[in-house]
């Protein structure tokens, strides 16, 4: 494979690799914003009437506002009105003196701006963060020409014009604002910022109108670490991806050979899933860091091929994101193959890692290099990469089945590991993790103990001071947990209020939406299912197939057993069993088995559902899938009933109603106790008429106990079936008003709800 970086040994622009060119030209400009600035550090030094309260709110801010890019005078006074009225008030009075008098009182302003330093005891120190700022802007401004000053002084006018006179901002046409940019820069900084800016350009909305120039380097670092540091923990606060893109195209335009912007839009890119816009900008970033010679400061000619192989091993793992495993593959190689010859015993680590994700990905069985890798991270002393690599490993053998002691201890030493080098993220990631694992074992108790200490628990990290959790995919994997959890024990407001909650939390275009997407269509299937209206299910199906295809097929099959559309679901539920036994899919080849099941069922081929039941069991039990298990025998205990053995179905019942009852959904609670009474009353016709009385009684307490449960998650169909068997037993037993109340509610339903010719006594 030829390298993904040829190009950069034929650069005529570089001298042993180098680029001799100042990326930003000089490091900091004034512009009316800063002029604003400038004004509010002087009101806080002289204005006697600030409290110690507010003082403390304003020094709060100055750091962003000095830091951060420029904005419009309006938000600018909002910010300052939110820490101090007074003060706003104050800068709003010396700016709009200076916007509308004479060009000689800004002269006299910054005149006067240097007697900040003078006296015993100076106002502002100069080596201090404001005090570099006052010297870097006094600096800048001396260096000005007559007639910079004059074009800084008429951007001061219609930069405060903003302000107070709205309407005119449309008139501010955009040509006459990037003269205005060039102009403020020095004269031989300006051919250097002439570039293609009719390919780069585009259209600036009205409130970006007062930062649409240059950044200067510290603003342009100070974003750019700030919106990565957003698109990491909470995305949601962070620029949408048309607007960040922009404000990055704008950087670029100014700052071509700005290797972290191009960083920033490849993550940027990976937001919307564009293939060729973040493997276009992946590929400038690593030439642009070899360009400028940022790794050349700190690694002298190491520096070059350390950026050539981990462009590989990026556009490797970016090419695994999208599915793309040969090149993924060839684009590792290369990087396996560079650090070989550098022995960059670290980066072949991140090799290693990657290679076991590929192997996975393709279903080859990658549990030796994993823990090859797990060990040469130790050795190397790569906590992070260790951490993760035991996280898999858990992962593995938890889907491999290996019982939940040995897993919970594996995470444990690895929490240990955690909380040694602090490692926040990988803090959520294991708490998260074992939320899942404990869901796959059917443990929905310890399941929502897990879920519920991850959302107790602040963050390490978090983004600021008013917020201790960050919007991390751990975070959304467990509400969506927690979510499921309550749909499935009937309070459908509380869930419909967490996935309101993740909806607020991770938008829509989020990278991590599709998770509560996903849980959103799979409660709203359940509930139209459990209704009976299966006509709202086709389009619930298709957004489920295009989240998850295995899980999208699985539903369209239930919807079509559901119809009585036998052999469509016979079909399809073969195809899906097939697929998801390539693919070491256990939990999902169960749940197809017990469906398989369920249709020889309603073909009264009940002797064939036993062999396919025994398997399903075999495989729950090897893989120690304890509630699919209990679920397992449930369905065993039916073919009995069916075959005419009720007492050998009682008797297994018991092995599989206690972790049901413990651990399982409200509508399991309800088929397990419907079915323990269909039991007990087939059982009864053996019986003396004094035991069989009492048998008979406590099968309509289990039926009311069971359409309690059925009540809470709305099942129709099911209620009406324990109505039907109810008012039978009430006749058996000669309770006629009983018999005849039950009967009318019977005849209610039975009119409501279409009949589609199944009758209780085939189904579960």
């Amino acid at each position: 494979m030829a390298s993904v970086h040829e190009s950069l040994y034929f650069n005529p622009m570089m001298t042993n690799g180098v680029v001799h060119a100042n990326v930003f030209g000089i490091k900091d400009w004034v512009t009316p914003y800063k002029i604003s600035v400038l004004v509010l550090l002087s009101e806080m030094t002289k204005n006697p009437k600030i409290s110690l309260v507010e003082k403390r709110r304003l020094n709060k801010q100055i750091l962003p506002l000095l830091q951060g890019p420029d904005m419009a005078l309006s938000k600018l006074i909002k910010t300052i009105e939110e820490c101090c009225p007074n003060v706003a008030s104050s800068v709003q009075i010396r700016i709009k003196l200076m916007a509308e008098g004479e060009l000689k009182d800004m002269e006299q302003y910054f005149d006067f701006l240097g007697d900040s330093f003078t006296g015993t005891e100076p106002d502002v120190h100069k080596t201090s963060v404001v005090g570099l700022f006052l010297r870097h802007m006094i600096l800048a401004y001396n260096k000005l020409s007559f007639s910079q000053v004059y074009k800084l002084y008429t951007s001061l006018q219609k930069y405060f014009q903003q302000y107070f006179q709205p309407e005119k901002r449309e008139g501010l046409s955009k040509t006459d604002n990037d003269e205005t940019e060039m102009d403020l820069t020095n004269p031989e900084e300006e051919e250097e910022r002439k570039m293609e800016k009719e390919d780069l350009d585009f259209p600036i909305v009205e409130e970006d109108l007062a930062c649409s120039g240059p950044l200067s380097q510290k603003q342009a670092e100070y974003f750019l670490s700030q919106q990565a540091s957003l698109l990491k923990s909470d995305e949601s606060k962070a620029l949408s991806p048309v607007l960040l893109q922009k404000e990055l195209n704008n950087l670029l335009r100014f700052n071509p050979d700005f290797a972290e912007a191009h960083y920033l839009s490849y993550l940027n890119s990976l937001r919307v899933q564009d293939v060729f816009s973040s493997t276009h900008s992946l590929l400038h970033y690593f030439d642009r860091l070899i360009l400028t010679g940022a790794e050349s400061k700190s690694n002298g000619d190491e520096g070059y091929g350390r950026s050539l192989r981990y462009a590989a091993l990026n556009l490797a793992a970016l090419h695994c994101r999208f599915g793309h495993y040969h090149q993924a593959e060839l684009a590792l190689q290369e990087a396996i193959r560079i650090a070989q010859e550098s022995s960059d015993h670290v980066c072949l680590q991140h090799c290693l890692s990657w290679l076991y994700i590929l192997k996975q990905k393709k279903g080859a069985d990658s549990s030796v290099l994993l823990e090859h890798s797990i060990k040469k991270a130790v050795h190397f002393g790569l906590p992070y990469l260790a951490s993760l690599g035991i996280q898999s490993l858990v992962q593995q053998r938890a889907l491999s089945g290996k019982t939940a002691d040995k897993l919970m201890d594996a995470l444990k030493d690895s929490d240990l590991l955690h909380w040694k080098h602090s490692l926040s993220e990988l803090i959520d990631i294991s708490t998260a993790q074992k939320t899942a694992i404990w869901r796959l074992y059917g443990q929905s108790t310890m399941a929502l103990q897990q879920a519920q200490m991850l959302l107790s628990m602040n963050s390490l990290d978090a983004v600021n001071m008013s917020v201790h959790q960050n919007n991390t995919e751990s975070f959304a994997v467990v509400l969506c947990h927690l979510a499921e959890l309550h749909a499935e024990q009937g309070c459908f407001a509380a869930a419909s209020e967490i996935l309101k909650h993740l909806k607020e939390r991770f938008l829509p275009n989020s990278q991590h939406a599709k998770l509560w997407m996903l849980f959103d269509q799979k409660i709203q299937f359940d509930r139209a299912m459990n209704d009976g209206k299966y006509h709202l299910t086709e389009s619930l199906v298709t957004g489920i197939t295009a989240l998850n295809s295995v899980e999208g097929l699985y539903r369209k099959a239930i919807v079509l057993k559901a119809q009585n559309q036998t052999a469509e679901a016979h079909r399809i539920l073969q195809v899906l069993l097939h697929h998801c036994q390539k693919i070491r899919n256990i939990e999902m080849v169960i749940r197809v088995l017990l469906s398989l099941a369920e249709l020889y069922w309603r073909s009264s081929c009940h002797p064939a559902a036993l062999p396919v039941l025994l398997k399903a069991l075999a495989l729950s039990r090897e893989y120690r899938l304890q509630y699919l298990a209990s679920e397992t025998v449930l369905n065993v205990a039916f073919s009995q009933l069916m075959l005419g053995i009720p007492e050998q179905a009682l008797n297994i019942l018991h092995m599989a109603i206690e972790p049901i009852l413990a651990h399982g959904a409200v509508l399991d609670k309800g088929r397990a106790m419907f079915l323990v009474a269909k039991c007990q009353v087939a059982s009864a016709v053996s019986y003396t008429p004094q035991k069989k009385t009492e048998a008979l009684e406590s099968a309509i307490l289990n039926l009311n106990e069971a359409k309690g449960y059925f009540a809470k998650v709305d099942c129709k169909e099911q209620i009406r079936d324990i109505l039907y068997l109810q008012a039978r037993l009430f006749h058996s037993l000669g309770n006629i008003q009983e018999r005849n109340k039950c009967s009318m509610l019977f005849r209610q339903m039975h009119q409501e709800l279409p009949c589609h010719g199944v009758s209780l006594v085939i189904r579960l």
